[in-house]
């Protein structure tokens, strides 16, 4: 592929119907339980990105058998706790954070040292959230100043946890509840509010989890158990790859488009509730339940009058992927738009709350922005003349695909790096695009 692509044109108005790629997060949670059933399991639209494929290569080097045929993935195991060992072990979770955590869990039972390590970007964020809690099942982790890579040291005889998980991070109680799978006793979790995918996917499994919840917190208690059923499944399309086209389409004068089949987890899709207030026309219809998961068909017109937003911190777990496109939609708004509390942002694959901002102030946009927030202050009439260039963004596939709908619904003229970077998690970005331009 080209080291950057050139965007001269604004879109041209299009009605459109597509299908998105498999969600992301339920990809990878699948194929990681998939590794603990005891028997066949299979996955069909299953996401082909660089994150999945590296999934797919850490649980060949633990043994699991993985096969493709067309667009079906088949995963043969020998159940909980049954991965091979060998001697100076290495795992590569490339760019996946959700791997790279995600997986720790169910390594804390490993015969041998285990060394995890990922890319450039990934080596470059926090692991200790995820090793402080699981060293308190008995297994010992060594990092490198709390980063990448790390290296496991797993326990013969676990011992169930209670924990505090305060950030709000999916992944880091996914790794506990992971973790608690082959652990004898009850692991009790308070966890701060985030998206889960993992405990609808072990309450269909029939894994013994209870789950009450309060206003700000989930309380979750995970009984180890010995066998788990296969798991088949049809992966729904992402939410948040998703939301580029309803932004696409917003944005773009006399348009339309239906995004059929994607994920409409509750926990998941701040980003509609976050654009409908302001005033972006979405509907969702044909909503329906699939193994405990909301699926539903997403409608989206032309949107005129966007309203700034004063964002409510308590949306931000569930759109906290999706915040830069929604940024686009506040520089189109009348008036002064509000994200408090985002600096998680930043400890992302790149720090995106920075870049955000930086790429907007390129475009024309004025913002203000601090460690934990960003005010965007709105044009409307905005026409953007000169030329603007993308690039040293840490590969980051989100800021490249906002950076694209940006030029496309903005004008001006783009030179857009690194699009390479949309293999980590939306290969067929530029395809999809290219069948609406077209």
């Amino acid at each position: 592929m080209k080291k950057f692509i050139l965007i001269k044109n604004k879109i041209k108005p299009f009605e459109k119907k597509i299908y998105i790629d498999g969600d992301k997060s339920l990809s990878i949670r699948w194929a990681l339980i998939a590794s603990q059933v005891n028997g066949k399991s299979v996955a069909k639209n299953l996401l082909k990105s660089e994150d999945i494929l590296s999934t797919l290569n850490c649980l060949k080097k633990l043994g699991v058998k993985i096969k493709f045929r067309r667009d079906t993935c088949i995963i043969k195991s020998k159940g909980i706790n049954s991965f091979k060992y060998k001697n100076n072990l290495t795992l590569n979770a490339g760019n996946s954070g959700t791997l790279g955590r995600l997986i720790l869990g169910l390594l804390i039972h490993s015969k041998k040292k285990v060394k995890l390590v990922g890319d450039k970007s990934l080596s470059k964020r926090d692991f200790s959230r995820v090793t402080n809690p699981l060293k308190k099942f008995g297994a010992s982790f060594k990092l490198n100043q709390k980063k990448l890579p790390v290296i496991i040291d797993g326990t013969k005889n676990p011992k169930p946890i209670k924990y505090f998980e305060n950030i709000g991070s999916a992944q880091c109680k996914s790794s506990i509840m992971l973790a608690a799978l082959n652990t004898p006793g009850k692991t009790h979790l308070k966890a701060k509010k985030s998206r889960d995918h993992t405990e609808l996917l072990f309450k269909y499994l029939k894994i013994p989890i209870k789950i009450s919840k309060t206003k700000n917190f989930d309380f979750i208690d995970v009984i180890g158990k010995k066998k788990i059923n296969s798991l088949n499944y049809k992966i729904p399309g992402d939410i948040s790859s998703a939301a580029f086209f309803i932004v696409l389409t917003a944005l773009t004068k006399n348009s339309k488009i239906i995004i059929k089949n994607v994920n409409i987890n509750p926990s998941r899709i701040g980003v509609i509730y976050i654009l409908k207030k302001m005033n972006v026309n979405i509907l969702i219809k044909n909503k329906r339940t699939y193994k405990g998961e909301k699926i539903g068909d997403i409608y989206v017109k032309s949107s005129h009058n966007i309203k700034p937003i004063n964002c409510p911190s308590k949306m931000n777990s569930s759109a906290i992927d999706e915040f830069l496109i929604i940024f686009l939609v506040a520089a189109k708004a009348k008036g002064v738009s509000y994200f408090k509390d985002i600096a998680e942002l930043n400890q992302k694959e790149s720090p995106r709350l920075n870049l955000g901002s930086k790429i907007l102030n390129n475009m024309g946009i004025k913002t203000k922005l601090k460690k934990n927030s960003i005010k965007i202050y709105g044009k409307p009439d905005l026409k953007i003349k000169n030329c603007i260039e993308i690039k040293n963004y840490l590969k980051d596939h989100r800021i490249f695909m906002m950076s694209t709908i940006s030029a496309l619904t903005f004008g001006g003229e783009w030179k857009i790096y690194d699009p390479d970077s949309i293999k980590t998690s939306f290969p067929s970005f530029l395809k999809i695009l290219k069948k609406i331009t077209t």
